[in-house]
């Protein structure tokens, strides 16, 4: 599986790492034109190297703390990830939450991830299984201000839809991806977008080869016929390449990110904990006033011999309960008293 970044060469994908560098910056500093000349994001300056660690071995430096080795991944792989999962949801704010919550679960399963032979490519499959989710679309038709968007000198959304809707063959591309079914619209933006091989494609769609084969041409065929110039595949990936290079990411900072993370994880936590408190306070009040012996009902009068069924009685009246007091404070011997006879 390559690497999360998208090509930005109109004629080839990379095939090696250092290809796939070099359109990683490409696509950085094309998506941030949109900003001033002079100004770089944090997640656009290059990774600090040590060439004399590199030619001794002796002076190198420690091994990456987990923190240290997911802020890496983070810094190299967000900002594009960003601009892919904006083609498959058409919206910067959810392919932001999208990407923000796939880093999130990363982190909290950072172990499993750090072992993983393609990070990034586990990464990406959670982000756009994210974005495509029924119930992250839903999420955000609610009224909600986005918690990932920081300052800047102008919104990334306005900028990206003044990019796009100012070039007619963008705005058509991007309307008819989105009228794509999910399984076509993740294939075609992982082929002609991402630049993965179609066995790779088939791999993080969970589909068969010749499946992957075939949405990837059904695809193709319905967003080249809405557009307004004929276009082939090499086209088409230039197409897809410049419409996302025109987003600018503006990813949430790494440390943030983690706060984020960990807090959500203290809440389920929190929440589990709540919950098998109720559920046990629960179990064991029905077991202290649950009955411990069946009862049987009673069952309703019949009438014997035309006799009517003896009625339940009911509430003593006043004269009642006085005799009642008077017959219990009296003797229970006397000569008045009847006594049988023993025979």
């Amino acid at each position: 599986m390559t690497e999360t970044q998208a090509p930005t060469d109109a004629g080839a994908r990379p095939d090696t790492e250092a290809e796939a560098a070099c359109a990683v910056g490409a696509a950085s500093e094309a998506g941030c034109d949109a900003g001033s000349a002079g100004e770089v994001e944090w997640y656009q300056q290059p990774l600090s190297t040590d060439a004399e660690a590199a030619a001794d071995p002796a002076l190198a430096p420690p091994p990456l703390t987990p923190a240290q080795a997911f802020d890496a991944l983070y810094s190299y792989c967000a900002p594009t990830l960003v601009q892919q999962t904006y083609l498959l949801t058409g919206s910067l704010r959810q392919a932001r939450d999208a990407v923000e919550r796939a880093f999130q679960q990363a982190w909290q399963r950072w172990p499993e991830v750090a072992v993983d032979r393609d990070p990034a490519g586990w990464v990406r499959a959670v982000a756009h299984d994210c974005a495509l989710s029924p119930w992250h679309r839903l999420r955000h038709r609610l009224p909600v201000p986005f918690r990932g968007r920081e300052p800047g000198p102008a919104p990334a959304s306005a900028s990206a839809s003044v990019s796009v809707s100012a070039d007619p063959t963008g705005r058509a591309l991007l309307a008819e991806l989105q009228k794509l079914r999910p399984p076509y619209r993740r294939a075609l933006v992982l082929y002609d977008g991402v630049g993965l091989d179609l066995p790779e494609t088939a791999a993080e769609t969970e589909a068969s080869t010749p499946a992957t084969a075939g949405r990837v041409q059904y695809a193709r065929a319905v967003v080249t016929a809405c557009l307004p110039e004929p276009a082939t595949p090499e086209d088409l990936h230039r197409l897809l390449t410049e419409l996302a290079a025109d987003v600018r990411p503006r990813p949430t900072r790494p440390i943030v990110l983690r706060t984020r993370a960990d807090l959500r994880a203290r809440r389920w936590i929190h929440a589990a904990v709540v919950f098998a408190s109720v559920l046990l306070t629960t179990t064991a009040l029905t077991l202290r006033t649950a009955p411990d012996h069946y009862e049987p009902p009673v069952p309703p009068g019949a009438p014997v011999s035309g006799v009517p069924p003896r009625a339940v009685p009911g509430p003593l009246s006043p004269k009642q309960l006085k005799l009642r007091s008077k017959l219990r404070a009296a003797t229970a011997a006397g000569p008045e008293r009847l006594r049988p006879e023993a025979r």
